[in-house]
Protein backbone atom coordinates (compact mmCIF):
# COMPACT_ATOMS: atom_id res chain seq x y z
CA UNK A 1 0.00 0.00 0.00
CA UNK A 2 1.07 3.51 -0.91
CA UNK A 3 2.22 5.43 2.62
CA UNK A 4 0.05 8.72 1.54
CA UNK A 5 -3.12 5.71 1.95
CA UNK A 6 -1.82 4.72 4.88
CA UNK A 7 -1.59 8.73 6.22
CA UNK A 8 -5.21 8.87 4.39
CA UNK A 9 -6.65 6.13 6.80
CA UNK A 10 -4.62 7.23 9.74
CA UNK A 11 -5.65 10.78 9.36
CA UNK A 12 -9.94 9.83 8.48
CA UNK A 13 -12.37 11.55 10.95
CA UNK A 14 -13.98 8.90 13.18
CA UNK A 15 -16.57 6.87 11.88
CA UNK A 16 -18.84 9.19 14.48
CA UNK A 17 -18.12 12.34 12.58
CA UNK A 18 -18.86 11.00 9.42
CA UNK A 19 -22.24 9.86 10.32
CA UNK A 20 -23.21 13.21 12.57
CA UNK A 21 -22.37 15.31 9.18
CA UNK A 22 -24.08 12.74 7.06
CA UNK A 23 -26.96 13.75 9.07
CA UNK A 24 -26.94 17.35 9.41
CA UNK A 25 -26.68 17.06 5.38
CA UNK A 26 -29.95 15.43 5.64
CA UNK A 27 -31.19 17.88 7.94
CA UNK A 28 -29.94 21.11 6.02
CA UNK A 29 -30.41 19.91 2.18
CA UNK A 30 -32.20 16.83 2.40
CA UNK A 31 -31.35 13.33 1.15
CA UNK A 32 -30.83 14.72 -2.58
CA UNK A 33 -27.79 16.91 -0.91
CA UNK A 34 -26.37 13.49 0.97
CA UNK A 35 -24.02 12.07 -1.80
CA UNK A 36 -20.65 10.29 -1.06
CA UNK A 37 -18.54 12.84 -2.88
CA UNK A 38 -19.99 15.83 -1.30
CA UNK A 39 -19.98 14.13 2.40
CA UNK A 40 -16.24 13.00 1.90
CA UNK A 41 -15.07 16.78 1.51
CA UNK A 42 -17.05 17.97 4.57
CA UNK A 43 -14.99 15.59 6.76
CA UNK A 44 -11.93 15.63 4.71
CA UNK A 45 -11.75 12.10 2.89
CA UNK A 46 -11.79 10.88 -0.68
CA UNK A 47 -15.66 8.97 -1.80
CA UNK A 48 -13.59 6.38 -1.96
CA UNK A 49 -12.18 5.92 1.19
CA UNK A 50 -15.80 6.71 2.56
CA UNK A 51 -16.85 3.57 0.45
CA UNK A 52 -13.88 1.73 1.90
CA UNK A 53 -15.89 2.66 5.20
CA UNK A 54 -19.32 2.14 4.59
CA UNK A 55 -19.44 -0.33 1.21
CA UNK A 56 -22.16 1.56 -0.05
CA UNK A 57 -24.52 4.62 0.31
CA UNK A 58 -27.32 1.90 2.02
CA UNK A 59 -25.08 1.17 4.39
CA UNK A 60 -24.12 4.85 4.73
CA UNK A 61 -27.46 5.60 5.73
CA UNK A 62 -27.73 2.40 7.77
CA UNK A 63 -25.23 2.93 10.28
CA UNK A 64 -26.68 6.79 10.12
CA UNK A 65 -29.78 5.50 11.24
CA UNK A 66 -28.17 3.08 13.68
CA UNK A 67 -26.40 5.94 15.53
CA UNK A 68 -28.94 8.51 14.98
CA UNK A 69 -31.69 5.39 16.88
CA UNK A 70 -28.95 5.21 19.55
CA UNK A 71 -29.40 8.47 20.92
CA UNK A 72 -33.41 8.29 20.78
CA UNK A 73 -32.87 5.17 22.41
CA UNK A 74 -30.70 6.52 25.36
CA UNK A 75 -33.86 9.28 25.54
CA UNK A 76 -36.30 7.09 25.24
CA UNK A 77 -35.13 4.89 28.53
CA UNK A 78 -34.47 8.36 30.31
CA UNK A 79 -38.21 9.26 29.62
CA UNK A 80 -39.49 6.02 30.39
CA UNK A 81 -37.48 5.53 33.91
CA UNK A 82 -39.19 8.55 35.13
CA UNK A 83 -41.11 8.34 38.37
CA UNK A 84 -45.02 9.20 37.90
CA UNK A 85 -47.91 8.03 36.20
CA UNK A 86 -47.15 5.78 33.40
CA UNK A 87 -49.35 7.78 30.86
CA UNK A 88 -47.51 10.78 31.74
CA UNK A 89 -44.41 8.26 30.52
CA UNK A 90 -47.16 6.69 27.58
CA UNK A 91 -47.08 10.39 26.15
CA UNK A 92 -43.65 11.36 26.12
CA UNK A 93 -43.52 8.64 24.19
CA UNK A 94 -45.74 9.59 22.09
CA UNK A 95 -44.33 12.93 21.49
CA UNK A 96 -40.71 11.46 21.20
CA UNK A 97 -41.74 9.11 18.26
CA UNK A 98 -43.49 11.42 16.33
CA UNK A 99 -41.96 13.76 13.79
CA UNK A 100 -41.25 17.06 14.41
CA UNK A 101 -42.60 18.09 11.28
CA UNK A 102 -42.22 17.79 7.87
CA UNK A 103 -38.81 16.59 6.59
CA UNK A 104 -37.63 15.44 10.24
CA UNK A 105 -34.19 14.39 8.80
CA UNK A 106 -34.42 11.48 11.50
CA UNK A 107 -37.85 10.52 9.58
CA UNK A 108 -36.55 11.40 6.38
CA UNK A 109 -34.03 9.04 6.98
CA UNK A 110 -36.15 6.18 8.09
CA UNK A 111 -38.02 6.59 5.10
CA UNK A 112 -35.32 6.14 2.86
CA UNK A 113 -33.98 2.87 4.49
CA UNK A 114 -37.33 1.38 4.45
CA UNK A 115 -37.34 2.30 0.81
CA UNK A 116 -34.32 0.97 0.03
CA UNK A 117 -34.71 -2.51 2.12
CA UNK A 118 -36.89 -4.24 -0.36
CA UNK A 119 -33.51 -4.24 -1.99
CA UNK A 120 -31.43 -5.42 1.47
CA UNK A 121 -30.32 -8.79 2.70
CA UNK A 122 -31.20 -10.93 5.18
CA UNK A 123 -28.24 -9.03 7.58
CA UNK A 124 -29.71 -5.38 6.81
CA UNK A 125 -33.19 -6.92 7.21
CA UNK A 126 -32.53 -8.07 10.79
CA UNK A 127 -30.70 -4.86 11.78
CA UNK A 128 -34.04 -2.96 10.74
CA UNK A 129 -36.13 -5.24 12.91
CA UNK A 130 -33.65 -4.44 15.99
CA UNK A 131 -34.50 -1.16 15.46
CA UNK A 132 -37.99 -1.35 15.32
CA UNK A 133 -37.84 -4.03 18.03
CA UNK A 134 -36.29 -1.42 20.63
CA UNK A 135 -39.17 0.94 20.38
CA UNK A 136 -41.83 -2.11 20.17
CA UNK A 137 -40.47 -3.59 23.23
CA UNK A 138 -40.29 -0.33 25.08
CA UNK A 139 -43.73 0.24 24.49
CA UNK A 140 -44.77 -3.26 25.70
CA UNK A 141 -42.54 -2.60 29.26
CA UNK A 142 -44.69 0.00 29.62
CA UNK A 143 -48.24 -0.72 29.12
CA UNK A 144 -47.92 -3.65 31.29
CA UNK A 145 -46.46 -1.61 34.09
CA UNK A 146 -49.60 0.52 33.56
CA UNK A 147 -51.83 -2.39 33.36
CA UNK A 148 -50.20 -3.69 36.71
CA UNK A 149 -51.11 -0.92 38.19
CA UNK A 150 -54.11 -0.43 37.80
CA UNK A 151 -53.64 2.55 35.37
CA UNK A 152 -54.75 0.91 32.02
CA UNK A 153 -57.52 -1.70 31.41
CA UNK A 154 -56.16 -5.55 31.03
CA UNK A 155 -55.21 -5.32 26.87
CA UNK A 156 -53.03 -7.54 25.13
CA UNK A 157 -49.69 -5.72 25.65
CA UNK A 158 -48.00 -6.82 22.52
CA UNK A 159 -50.54 -6.72 20.14
CA UNK A 160 -51.88 -3.95 21.58
CA UNK A 161 -48.51 -2.12 21.26
CA UNK A 162 -48.15 -3.30 17.49
CA UNK A 163 -51.51 -1.45 16.34
CA UNK A 164 -50.34 1.41 18.23
CA UNK A 165 -47.28 1.96 16.79
CA UNK A 166 -48.70 1.26 13.46
CA UNK A 167 -51.23 4.04 14.40
CA UNK A 168 -48.15 6.27 14.89
CA UNK A 169 -45.98 5.28 11.66
CA UNK A 170 -49.48 6.24 9.98
CA UNK A 171 -49.82 9.84 11.05
CA UNK A 172 -45.82 10.32 11.35
CA UNK A 173 -45.65 9.33 7.30
CA UNK A 174 -47.64 12.05 6.33
CA UNK A 175 -46.06 14.64 9.10
CA UNK A 176 -43.03 13.77 7.77
CA UNK A 177 -43.44 13.66 3.97
CA UNK A 178 -45.49 17.12 4.64
CA UNK A 179 -48.84 16.39 3.28
CA UNK A 180 -51.50 19.58 3.59
CA UNK A 181 -53.42 19.98 7.12
CA UNK A 182 -51.67 17.33 8.89
CA UNK A 183 -50.34 19.26 11.79
CA UNK A 184 -48.30 17.38 14.74
CA UNK A 185 -50.44 18.76 18.08
CA UNK A 186 -53.47 16.82 15.72
CA UNK A 187 -51.38 14.21 15.77
CA UNK A 188 -50.37 14.18 19.05
CA UNK A 189 -53.83 14.96 20.08
CA UNK A 190 -55.68 12.09 18.05
CA UNK A 191 -52.97 9.71 19.30
CA UNK A 192 -53.75 10.02 22.80
CA UNK A 193 -57.17 10.25 22.45
CA UNK A 194 -56.91 7.01 21.20
CA UNK A 195 -54.72 5.64 24.10
CA UNK A 196 -56.85 7.25 26.47
CA UNK A 197 -59.97 5.70 24.70
CA UNK A 198 -58.89 2.07 24.71
CA UNK A 199 -56.35 1.84 27.56
CA UNK A 200 -58.00 4.43 30.50
CA UNK A 201 -60.40 2.85 32.71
Amino acid sequence: MAAGGVRARKNAPPREDVLVAAMATIAERGLEGLTMAGLGRQVGMSSGHLLYYFRSKDELLLQTLEWSEAALGDERRALLARRGPVRERLRAYVDLYVPDGARDPHWTLWLEVWNRSQNAGPEERDRQAAIEGAWHRDLVALLAEGISRGEFKPVDAERFAARTRALLDGFSIQLAVGLPGIERADILAHAMEFLDETLVS
